[in-house]
């Protein structure tokens, strides 16, 4: 499948712009302030710090072995050619499918509330089904067209989000932002797993790596831009959602905050106004990710992962974007996402740090600094034990729920040898 070298350094921020500022900040906003109050801002620097380290090191990655595989690729690069490299890639797909899932859920609520005020289970699955073909279609049209429409989605999402912003900061009324009113101190690190998962999607930047020109001087520029907008925009509105409601209405209005926040400048037709920006938010992210999605199973397929179906051409895309779609619906369709969503997260927070780990093996070849990827190897499991330890209070038993991920991806990927006959390979040789 050729490249038409489709993203340039803009393209490939708003890719992961798309990415990032998916549902993550309608949701998550609330949940972490019901933490960290007012000082949530705080949280989100720390959050955006550990996705920087972790960046620079997947970037540096990504220009060294500029493969569509991404992550895939560096543990086949940094592992080796067998059982391990094969089975967390295979746990890494299964991850990043949930994930995907459980966005296209959170656009099927948001639609459903909207259109027909109603969280009829039939109706919110419609819609989460709808909009996963809409983008399948997209996304099978080719790289040129995922990164147009994902620039012109992206530019539309920012500017509501930085016009309810500016506007917001008028409405502010500074004694909701004092300090003498913050929780303890020890809260902001408690909300760092939450603040870091509104950033994750970086990582999707780096499957752009083969349809970029010259991505050893723009990968890591993509990477630092974009999580820099995001860092910025995330930490601007805080401040403008904490500085318009108070805390107990912003706990009690959690999961639509942001919306809510929207009142005291624009009405109830802020509200829309927002809710209309968490749908295209929504929608962007689904599209980001299916991109990666499919340069994953693409580069698995060529590495000998998956089967040989996943890598044959459709239009300008593969037969592993549809598989993936008709695996994605049925999560949606009949799984309970909420819990393996939050133990997906978990997961692939797990294999950045098997990525970062694994970079030690490969750093005379990507010249990347030794002391930022050791930063960004302790930073991600920082992450991982404060997201264990906040997971852990809502399912009991996550760490059972990892460990049984890891043991079916072992087996999934040794059925796949078994059954195909395939050899994993690297496709980028030192």
């Amino acid at each position: 499948m050729k490249s038409n070298k489709a993203f340039g350094l803009w393209s490939a921020v708003f890719l992961g712009i798309g990415s990032m500022v998916g549902a993550g900040i309608f949701v998550l906003l609330g949940e972490a302030g019901a933490i960290a109050g007012n000082l949530v801002w705080v949280s989100f620097i720390f959050g955006g710090l550990i996705a920087l380290l972790s960046g620079y090191s997947l970037a540096k990655l990504a220009s060294a072995y500029p493969s569509r595989g991404g992550i895939v690729e560096y543990l086949v690069q940094c592992y080796g050619e067998g059982v391990f490299s094969g089975s967390v890639s295979v746990l890494f797909y299964l991850s990043a499918m949930v994930a995907i899932a459980m966005v296209a859920k959170t656009f099927g609520v948001y639609a459903s509330q909207m259109f027909t005020q109603t969280s009829n289970t039939f109706i919110v699955d419609s819609f989460a089904v709808g909009i996963l073909l809409t983008f399948m279609l997209i996304n099978l049209a080719g790289a040129s067209i995922i990164a147009k429409s994902e620039n012109i989605i992206v530019i539309f999402k920012l500017s509501i989000l930085t016009i309810f912003t500016i506007i917001a900061f008028f409405y502010i009324k500074p004694e909701l932002l004092s300090i003498k009113d913050a929780p303890p101190i020890i809260n902001i690190f408690s909300s760092i797993a939450l603040t870091f998962f509104a950033y994750e999607g970086f990582r999707v930047i780096t499957n752009t790596a083969e349809d970029m020109p010259n991505p050893s001087k723009t990968m890591l520029k993509a990477m630092v831009i974009a999580i820099l907008l995001v860092m910025l925009l995330y930490v601007a509105v805080t401040f403008a959602v904490f500085g318009n409601l108070p805390l107990d209405e912003i706990i009690k209005a959690k999961d639509y905050a942001l919306a809510e926040a929207a009142k005291p400048a624009f009405g109830e037709k802020g509200f829309i106004i927002i809710s209309i920006a968490a749908l295209i938010s929504t929608a962007s992210s689904i599209n980001a990710n299916l991109y990666a999605v499919t340069n994953v199973t693409y580069q698995m397929a060529v590495n000998g992962e998956l089967p040989k179906v996943y890598e044959q051409n459709v239009w300008h895309s593969t037969q592993g974007l549809i598989i993936s779609t008709i695996i994605l619906i049925i999560f949606v369709l009949f799984f309970n996402l909420t819990q393996i969503a939050a133990i997906g997260s978990i997961s692939i927070l797990f294999i950045h740090a098997l990525v970062h780990i694994g970079h030690l093996f490969k750093i005379k070849k990507t010249k990347a600094n030794k002391f930022l990827i050791y930063l960004a190897i302790i930073g991600t499991f920082l992450a991982i034990a404060l997201a264990l330890n906040y997971t852990s209070k809502h399912i009991p038993s996550v760490g059972y729920y990892i460990a049984a991920g890891f043991f079916i991806a072992f087996i999934i990927e040794v059925s796949l040898r078994l059954i195909t006959k395939r050899v994993v390979k690297k496709q980028i040789k030192d």
